[in-house]
């Protein structure tokens, strides 16, 4: 959730498509599914003792109880009520022909800016698009379809991915208000995938889908403590998913695990023909799962990504010390050179696509509704006691003045910035360093959330694999203050593997996830 400068309803009452069929008395009930991992569950479920109906109806119960925007959390908007129904029928596939997998009969939860087509609005976050009802899945929903998912929802977030005022409130949307942090209800739960990372901390769901386009998906789960996988740009479909800036943006998986990320991230990889920028990635994730996945790897220190707060970074020390008893060879001070020398260039490409990607995806959206930047900058005008009655819409003005992208500014910001981060960046550090991965603390712990000011943001490791494309992780590190902080794992282009065996070597070796209490 990287920050560039330039009155809240009930989120029950928002709860599209709840049907009185989601209401219907709990025939099987599941009593506590509290910090479970998809292979518990699923050997619940292979037992008897459990099914994907019961899993349905006990995260529907707990939402209904934590969720009320007006007491707690505010993480989820919409609920999906066809969620029971494919719960049904996947009891009866299980019995029938046996699992499909480790997601099989599994609820997810996706940030709503992702495409569905169960009668659920795909909004970012905007009452502008409270009427955006698309007609077919995500790419990446299809997929996860075919592993057997069963989408329970669709989570708040940062309004337009934070992507509309210089002085926003991360997790605030006109749609549904403020998402709050389960730790500490006072206190933000970064963005833009705010409500994917609180609903998985506070166990309303098992699994999470979030998107990124710089720090989206590892700032939230940072701070709501939870592990956050952000994927190299293109290997998940960018397809039916509400656009920041195809340079950067894509799908992440969000979970309380290394393992159950690993498995969501594995459903939602895979070549999308319609994705311009596919990236065929032929890494077997789970095979990576390795406790010894830290023997023996060269682990860098990026100095210069830390210094947020002291308590952070003696946290992070710490960590040092298991890396360390789990083999691995800490090089330190492999500080990325041209640290920053990106930003410029970066912020303007946002800027462009922006307004280039959001006109191409609402073109092809039906409805009554706006269909430009231009028409959503007039709509918030004309709503702005419902749209902006905390911040503006600074980044939406700028991004309008932006030409085409065959401008020359614009390609040659492009060129600069993935260069920047990319090859003179990530790339050229780990080989001057001779390191397999870098790391440093992911970001602050969370601040108080401040509807005058905006965020309060320091600062975090997603930058250089956010700008390059590259894949970064974050685990959980422990808490400062009782507020959780992350843990960030990234590396070159499709280095996924061995980033999963040094996330999955350290959390199994830390054990560092501390769950909220409610």
């Amino acid at each position: 959730m990287k920050k560039f400068s330039a009155a809240p309803l009930s989120a029950l009452s928002l709860l599209i498509g709840l049907s009185t069929a989601l209401l219907t008395p709990v025939t099987q009930a599941a009593s506590n599914l509290e910090e479970l991992t998809l292979k518990q569950v699923q050997q619940q479920i292979s037992q008897g003792e459990l099914s994907s109906e019961a899993m349905v109806r006990y995260y529907l119960d707990v939402i209904a109880k934590h969720d009320d925007s007006g007491v707690q959390l505010n993480a989820v908007g919409q609920l999906n009520k066809n969620a029971l129904k494919r719960a049904k029928m996947l009891d009866q596939e299980r019995k029938n022909k046996g699992s499909r997998g480790p997601l099989h009969g599994m609820p997810v939860i996706l940030k709503d800016n992702i495409d569905t087509n169960e009668g659920m609005a795909n909004t970012a976050g905007s009452r502008a698009l409270q009427n955006n009802f698309p007609e077919k899945d995500a790419y990446l929903v299809e997929q996860l379809r075919k592993a057997g998912a069963i989408i329970l929802g669709k989570a708040n977030l940062s309004e337009w991915a934070n992507f509309r005022s210089t002085h926003s409130s991360s997790g605030w949307s006109g749609m549904y208000g403020q998402t709050k942090n389960p730790y500490d209800i006072t206190r933000t739960a970064c963005g833009s995938s705010s409500g994917s990372a609180v609903a998985v901390a506070a166990n309303l769901t098992m699994l999470a889908v979030g998107t990124e386009t710089d720090g989206s998906v590892t700032c939230p789960a940072s701070v709501n403590g939870i592990v956050g996988i952000k994927p190299t740009l293109g290997t998940v479909s960018r397809s039916g998913i509400i656009p920041l800036a195809h340079s950067q943006d894509t799908a992440g998986a969000m979970a309380r695990t290394v393992t159950d990320a690993v498995h969501l991230l594995t459903a939602m990889v895979a070549v999308d023909k319609n994705d311009q920028g596919a990236v065929k990635s032929s890494v077997d994730y789970v095979s990576h799962l390795k406790t010894d996945g830290l023997k023996g790897k060269r682990v860098g220190i990026v100095r210069n990504l830390m210094g947020y707060l002291p308590g952070v970074d003696k946290l992070f020390e710490q960590s040092l010390e298991v890396l360390r008893k789990q083999g691995a060879i800490i090089v330190d001070n492999a500080n990325i050179d041209t640290k920053g020398q990106w930003d410029e260039a970066e912020f303007e490409v946002l800027l462009y696509e922006f307004k280039a990607d959001l006109n191409e995806y609402l073109s092809h959206t039906k409805g009554d509704h706006p269909k430009t930047l231009e028409q959503l900058i007039s709509y918030n005008k004309a709503h702005s006691l419902q749209e902006m009655p905390h911040f503006n819409q600074e980044l939406f003005v700028m991004a309008q003045s932006k030409g085409p992208l065959t401008d020359k500014a614009y390609l040659k910001h492009k060129k600069d910035a993935k260069r920047l981060a990319g090859k003179a960046g990530i790339d050229a550090t780990l080989k001057k360093y001779n390191v397999d991965i870098l790391i440093a603390p992911t970001s602050q712990p969370a601040w108080k959330i401040d509807q005058i000011n905006g965020d309060h943001y320091i600062g975090s490791a997603s930058s250089p694999a956010a700008t390059s494309g590259y894949p970064h992780i974050t685990v959980p590190m422990g808490t400062v203050a009782d507020m959780p902080v992350g843990i960030s794992f990234f590396a070159g282009f499709l280095a996924e593997g061995k980033l999963i065996e040094a996330a999955f070597g350290y959390e199994q070796a830390s054990k560092a996830r501390v769950k909220p209490k409610l």
